[in-house]
This record gives C-alpha cells, structure tokens and sequence, in this order.
C-alpha cells in the first residue's frame, strides 16, 4: 500500500452505531482529526451524528456537539459512560471496537426526583413510589398533629369561662355615668328544668343530628377554614357542640385559623368524653339570647319574665330564633346597632323563623301538628330594658355610644361580640349638665302644654326628640332620646322618620352661593364658571300656588304630564305685586316655600343633594331628589345629623362628624381614641353668608321664640305637610341643636305605626317649628350657655350676584299678623301664619290624590307642592339595605 493512501478511521466506539456515526466522516472539505489530537480523554467518546458545528477549528472534531450537549452528558454520568465502557462493549483493551476509561459510578439518592433515568418533561414526572410515599407522610403528618393537638386541649367548663364582664360607661368629665353589660349575666338551671320543647327547637333548627353526630361537621370546618383563609367573616361552629365550645372559649375571641382549629379538637374530645345531655344544658346555659342575657333562664325573664321551665313550645321557638342574632330578630328593634335593625323588620324576621322552627318541629316528629297550630303569631314579650340604672336618658346614651363603636369597628376595633363580653372603660363626649337640661327644657313644655287625658284626640302618642353638637369638633354633647330609656324604645335624638320641612331651605341656599345658578340658555350639565354664584338679594316669586319651571324656563311636569303648582304655607302669596318678588334673604325669613322651590330647581336638584351631604346629613336619610319639594324638606334626617349640618355653617363651613366616644381602654390599656377628621364643605363666605340670613331669620323671623338676649342665634323653624312634625335648629358659635316634635304610635306590637296630624296638639290650632320646638330650644341653649361667654359670628363677605332683577321696595305680604302673637308689634311686615313649612290647600289633602289637580302633580316627591309620606311599616328593610322605616340615623347601616 502506498505511503500516500492513508487507513480509514477507526470507530470511535464500539458497535453499530458507533460505526454508523464514524461512517458519516467529517464535512466535505474537510479533514478529520487524527484520534487523540485534543489530548482529552473524552476524544474516545463519540457524539451523534456530528455536524458543522461539532468540528473545531482546523477541522477538528468535538467531542460533544455543543456545550449544552457536554453538560448533560456530564449530568448523566456513569450511566453514558457505562454504554461506552470498553470492558463491557469491548475496545483495543477488550474487542478492540473502543476505547477510554470507565466513568465513576452513580451515586443512588434517597428521593429520586428529578430522575436520573429519563429525559426531557419525563425526568420532572415523579414515580408512583414517590408519589405514594408523600400521600402517606402528609397522611402520618396529619394524624401526629392532631393527636398533638387532641392531647394538648382540655374540655372546657362553661360555668367558669363564660362570664361577661361590665362595661363602665364615663362623661365627658371623666366621671362615672353607668356600668352595664355584666349584671344579667346568666343563670345556670339543670337539664331536667329546660323544656323538652326548647332542646327540640334548637335540635330542630341548628344541628338535625346532635344525638348521634360526633360533634363536628367536617363540611362546615373547611367551608369555615376557607372563608378565613381568603379573608372573608368567620363563620360560627356548624354543630351545637361546636356551638357549645365556642361560648366556652370567652377567654380566647381572636377570629383566627388556629382558634379554629383549637375549637375543633375541644369539640372532639367533648363530642367523645362529654355525654350528650350536658353538653346541650352546657349551650343553653352560656348561648347569648340578646338583652344581655346569657342562658336560657336568663332570657326566658327578659323576654317574658317567667322561669325556663314554664315556657311553651311558641314561645321556644321564639328563643331559638334570637340565638341567630338578637340585634336582627328582637322585635323591640335595635337600631342603636343597626338603623336596618327596626321594630317591624324584626319583628317579621322574628315570626319567620319562629314559624320555621316549628315547622321543622313537626318535621322530625318532636311536636304534634295539632299543638304546632296554636302558635301562629309572636308570643307577647315585654320591657327590653328592666335594668334601672339605664332609665331616662342614660339608656339612649349608652345605646348611641354602643352603636358608634360597633358600626366604625374598622376604626375602633371593637365588635358587638366584644362589646357583649365587656371589659371597657368607655369615655364619652356627652355632658351630664346638658343632658340634664335638655331633659328639662323637653320636660317642662310637654307638661306645661301636652294634655293627653284632657285631649286624648289631639295629645295622645306626641314624642320629642332632641340633639346638642359641638360645631368646632362635632362632639355631641347631650341628646333627648324620648321620655325614659326603659319605656320608650326608639331613640328619638338618632332616628325616627320625621320630615324636616322647611329647615332643609338653608342647603339650597348654601347650594345656590356654592354652585350657582344655569345658565338658561346652558346644557343641563354645566360647568361651574358657566353658572352664576347667587347673592341673598337675588330675587324669587313668592305667588302662592306658583308654576315650578325648570332652570330653562320650560313648565315642570312629572311623569303623567302633570305640572306642579308650588303652595305657600296658608295659601298666601308673599312680595311685590304683581309677580311678588321677594329676596332670598325675606324669603328665609318668611319661609316661603316657591322661591326655594324655584331656586332648587335653578341651581339643579342633584347640587342641593350635594351639598346636603357636604354639610354632613347622610344619603340614607335623603329622600328623592327627582321632585321639586325635595328642597323644602321631604327628607328625613335624625336630629343628631341635623344639628350637626348646621353646625358646618356655624363653623364657618369646616364640616365634623357627630360623634359619641372619645376613647376606650381595657385592662391592657388603650384600645382606641378619637381622632379629629375635619373636612371643608364650604367657603367661609358661603358658610357666613347662611349664617347671616338665618340671623335675620330668628332676629325678625318665624324663628322669634329663639332668640337669646345678649347672644346672637342662627336657625330656622320647620313644619311639615299635613301637620305631622315641626322642628327648630339652631346654632351659635358654641353650640348647635336640633330639637324635634311629632305625634307616633311606636307601639312596639303596632303594626300600622305612622305618625298623626297635630292639629289641635297643645290647645293650638296647628303646632309650627316656632311653637313648642323654638321653646325647648331656647329654654335649653339658655342654660346651657349660661356660663360661656357671648361669641359673635363672623361678618360674611359679599357673594354672588343678584339674580334675575335688581332690587325691588320692600316686600308687602298679603297678611301682617306674626306666627306668633307678641305683646309688642313686630317691626317688619310678616304672614298670618309664618310656618315655614310646605301646606296642602283644601283641595290636596295628603292621600287625597284625585283632588290634586288643580295644585301639582302627584308622585313619590310630594303631593302638590306637598310632602311625601313617610315610609310605612311594610317598607322597612332587611339588614344591609340601605333604606328603611325610621332611617336617618346617626351610625351604621344606611347611616354610616
């Protein structure tokens, strides 16, 4: 063979494939490198069908066709190198078809993942081996913990945990007003005293398989576990074992996964070391029934004050409705806890489930049919409050500041379950001199005047309500709530469904100096530099019976076509002939009700509604807006938030909200304090220039019966269509009250509650806000300022321009006497009768709405140029909404 012919290269390694990958050679043009040539040991290793980019430079041959191709071959270790073993496939030391070392063994791992043996997406797919292995250690995990926890638990006794601590309500001074919460407490009676009839309702209803379950629902533990974990409410116990532990547990209310958990292995080993018998006498002797009663004993008193043993199977089934949630199925109401939570809307909720219960009852063979037919109608239930030391007003007053820190425990922290359990120390705004004085002042005018026995037609179910406000801070100071705590249920200070009439005119004013006036030729919708910011000299028409337009000067009409002729109070017409022009100012004054009827309507109905809310009363309270008598007052505000809107203009328009509490602490400290949050809803001189106007209002107005000597007094009078309440709110620098007045049946079991006309109240033909109202305000702000020195308001700044015409002579009204007849003349000219409130003529009856048509239009805003009814009884809502019978409240629900 000649020198120049050279020997075909050998396979790298040995076998067939070895071979084939030899036979493709190197790339054409190109020569291979001799074996060896790198002077790695890993040259006698071949790679598979090399290409282009498995020769180096040169031509030389890798041993790998790239990097990433080493590095997994180095990542399978032994197991390649074991294929290309001369000793097992052969080689010049073997069959002389390979060449190279063996590579080290591989090491075996415990937990075989990734796998070692696959390749690709198989190599993350663990082995059934693996898989099985972790099931039974999770399985192991589990049961050792809970053998842990079932270990480390103890069963509970009730008689020892469940006791509720007193709450010790102070003053604003710091002295002590009331311990509550902790003197009913709960009163432990034996199985054999509770009746078979109330286990069986709580059987019934809450747990179908008390007898026989183990003591836990695995269903409700996750449904529970799962709400917490994504953040949602916990969910109480499923199981009256369950149940029973949890009241148990008062030592530990944290609301969290592990508590939880704790209360599930407590409710194992109950469920297994506590017979069944104990453990319902255990739950119906700590379960809280409202009224702040815990146990059954208990509550049987404080609903119908006789023992356990004596209830029947209606009135056991009442009972087990209340352990749902006392605050939404007491039919005496609770809406210092929740406006949503009234009388009739309680008790409706309360019948439903009574009547379910004994449905259930009858369902599971625990009563006859024929004894479930005797209780169809709610048990008769009595006095909510027999506790003594929360008669008078005391009762309202620790009710209103209960209320404030339940419905702002985002702010507080406190619960109703953490108030029930007790342990505060609460301070309070409210001044015990004040509150006595409002007392008084209610007092002395209801006696001296409110004859029920002489005229029970006329003087029987009239209520007062009453609020005092800190304007610079809106701390409320005092409240008149109703005549006793322990009598009188609702709190008439926070809420009770009274229209405001015409004391809602200075917002539309407000509105008209903040906004302004459209432009008549404008879109609807305008900016506010295309509107024209009114001054208090603007003129309005004060005719009786007056054509409402729309701000373009087209005729209002409501949905039937019908227009809307605005009244005045008497069916007067007020101003200069012949088109009775009347400023703003006079208008107030008078209260004259088609210029603020036609103002609202120019400035734009939604922009009064804004501005409402900017001083402070809430959107729950508001009645629609849709209608034009919505600016003279068909809405509903408490007492309360109308003392405190007020009190924005007092502030010279820096808005507060009315609150209740000033800090809490527990036996570990502070738990929280009151922080000032001051918004500003108005200018100054848009504040000062109400301000302004409602002086002259109480100066030489309606509003005469208020004036402080010495003092000067801003406010306006109110009286709504039909006669059915009257108001008066006013304010100087230092204080600002609401006081109202209205006739009711609250009877806690009438279901046809509504509020009656007044006239006739008190001997006088028709009670108007300047009447009584103005007089228990004046009576109280004179004492209550007694000591506090006489502040002046501040000059308001010019505002606005005047619209419509330039000013015009004095206005000559059709009648001179005054509201309220004066030894002395009154130096300006005023009407027969000066109510501020809208009136219905002869012909528009409220509720007479087919005789409506000469004076407006009929619709859910009023019924010619009248008020709108207040809500009846069927149109209380359920928890959560936000409108309701009695709304307007000061916390919560609709009220916030």
């Amino acid at each position: 063979m000649s020198e120049h012919r050279r020997k075909p290269p050998q396979p790298q390694e040995g076998g067939r494939a070895a071979a084939r990958r030899g036979q493709s050679g190197p790339p054409p043009g190109r020569r291979a490198a001799p074996r060896g040539a790198t002077g790695s040991s890993a040259d006698s290793y071949g790679s598979a069908s090399p290409g282009p980019d498995s020769y180096g430079p040169g031509g030389e041959e890798r041993p790998y066709g790239g990097r990433a191709e080493a590095r997994r071959a180095a990542q399978r270790g032994g197991g390649r190198r074991k294929a290309a073993d001369p000793a097992r496939r052969g080689g010049p030391n073997g069959s002389g078809r390979g060449r190279g070392r063996p590579g080290p063994p591989a090491k075996k791992r415990i937990i075989d993942y990734p796998r070692a043996d696959k390749y690709g997406w198989q190599r993350w797919m663990p082995s059934w081996k693996l898989v099985a292995g972790v099931f039974i250690g999770f399985l192991g995990g589990l049961v050792a913990v809970a053998g842990i926890g079932y270990a480390m638990v103890s069963v509970p006794d009730v008689a020892k945990t469940a006791q509720a601590q007193n709450n010790v309500f102070y003053w604003s001074d710091g002295s002590v007003m009331v311990a509550t919460g902790g003197e009913i407490n709960r009163q432990i009676i034996n199985y054999a005293d509770i009746p078979k009839e109330m286990r069986f309702a709580v059987i019934s209803q809450e747990n179908k398989t008390f007898e026989t379950d183990s003591g836990i629902d695995p269903k409700g533990i996750a449904r529970a576990v799962l709400n917490m974990a994504r953040g949602g409410q916990t969910q109480g116990g499923s199981t009256i074992t369950q149940q029973y532990v949890k009241n148990a547990m008062l030592d530990d209310q944290s609301q969290t996964i592990s508590r939880k958990f704790k209360e599930i292995f407590v409710a194992i080993k109950v469920g297994a070391q506590v017979p069944k018998n104990k453990i319902m006498a255990g739950y119906l002797n700590s379960a809280y029934f409202g009224r702040g009663a815990y146990g059954l004993q208990a509550a049987s008193r404080a609903y119908f004050n006789k023992d356990a043993k004596d209830l029947n199977p209606g009135e056991c089934a009442f009972l087990s409705a209340m352990l749902k949630g006392a605050t939404y199925y007491d039919p005496a109401g609770a809406t210092s806890l929740d406006p949503a939570a009234t009388s009739q809307g309680n008790q409706r909720r309360a019948l439903a489930q009574m009547q379910d219960t004994l449905d259930k009852m009858v369902e599971y063979g625990h009563l006859s049919a024929a004894e479930r037919a005797k209780y169809t109608t709610l048990p008769k239930w009595q006095n909510p409050r027999s506790n003594s030391r929360l008669s008078g007003q005391i009762g309202y007053l620790v009710d209103l500041a209960k209320s404030y820190l339940v419905n702002n425990s985002d702010k507080t922290g406190i619960t109703a379950d953490k108030l029930q359990h007790g342990g505060y120390r609460i301070r309070t705004t409210f001044d015990k001199k004040k509150v006595g004085e409002l007392e008084t002042a209610v007092k002395n005018v209801e006696k001296a005047n409110i004859k029920p026995k002489q005229r029970p037609k006329t003087d029987t179910y009239v209520q007062f309500g009453g609020a005092s406000v800190d304007p610079s801070s809106g701390a409320i100071r005092a409240i008149y709530g109703g005549e006793d705590a322990t009598k009188h249920f609702t709190d008439n200070a926070d809420s009770t469904g009274a229209q405001v009439g015409s004391t809602f005119k200075p917002f539309v004013l407000a509105a008209a100096m903040k906004w302004g006036v459209r432009n008549p030729d404008g879109p609807p919708s305008q900016a506010q530099d295309e509107r024209t910011i009114a001054s208090p000299k603007s003129l309005y028409s004060g005719q009786n019976k007056l054509k409402i337009k729309e701000y373009n000067g087209s005729v209002w009409t409501d949905k039937n076509g019908k227009e809307w002729l605005q009244t005045n109070d008497g069916n007067e017409s007020v101003g200069t002939p012949p088109d009775y022009d009347i400023d703003l100012r006079e208008a107030m004054r008078l209260s004259v009700n088609s210029a603020y009827v036609q103002l609202g309507m120019d400035v734009g109905l939604d922009k009064v509604k804004e501005t409402a809310l900017d001083a402070g009363l809430l959107e729950g309270s508001l009645a629609s807006a849709s209608y034009p008598s919505f600016s003279i007052g068909t809405s509903d505000p408490s007492a309360i938030r109308m003392a405190g809107a007020y009190g924005t203009f007092a502030a010279s328009g820096e808005q507060n909200d009315p609150y209740s509490v000033e800090s809490v602490e527990d036996k570990d400290g502070q738990v929280y304090k009151h922080k000032a949050q001051s918004g500003t809803a108005f200018s100054a001189a848009v504040a000062d220039n109400v301000t302004d106007v409602l002086k002259t209002v109480v100066e030489k107005g309606t509003g005469t019966n208020a004036q402080l000597p010495g003092r000067e007094v801003a406010g306006k009078t109110g009286t709504t269509d039909g006669n059915k309440s009257a108001w008066f709110v006013g304010y100087t620098p230092q204080l600002s009250t609401a006081i109202s007045m209205f006739r009711l049946d609250d009877n806690a079991n009438n279901k046809n509650r509504k509020f009656l006309e007044m006239y006739g109240t008190g001997g006088q033909e028709k009670i108007h806000g300047a009447s009584f109202p103005a007089q228990i305000w004046h009576d109280y702000m004179a004492q209550a300022l007694k000591n506090e020195p006489a502040v002046k308001f501040p000059t308001p700044e010019p505002i606005g321009r005047v619209i419509n015409a330039a000013p015009s002579p004095p206005p000559v009204p059709s009648v001179t006497p005054s509201e309220r007849p004066s030894e002395s003349p009154s130096p300006t000219p005023s009407r027969t009768s000066a109510s501020p409130s809208p009136s219905v003529s002869e012909s528009c009856q409220l509720g007479r709405v087919d005789n409506c048509n000469d004076v407006g239009g009929t619709d859910t805003g009023g019924t010619g140029g009248g008020m709108t009814p207040t809500p009846t009884t069927s149109e209380s809502t359920e928890p959560g909404n936000t409108r309701g019978n009695g709304n307007g409240g000061f916390f919560g629900g609709q009220n916030g």
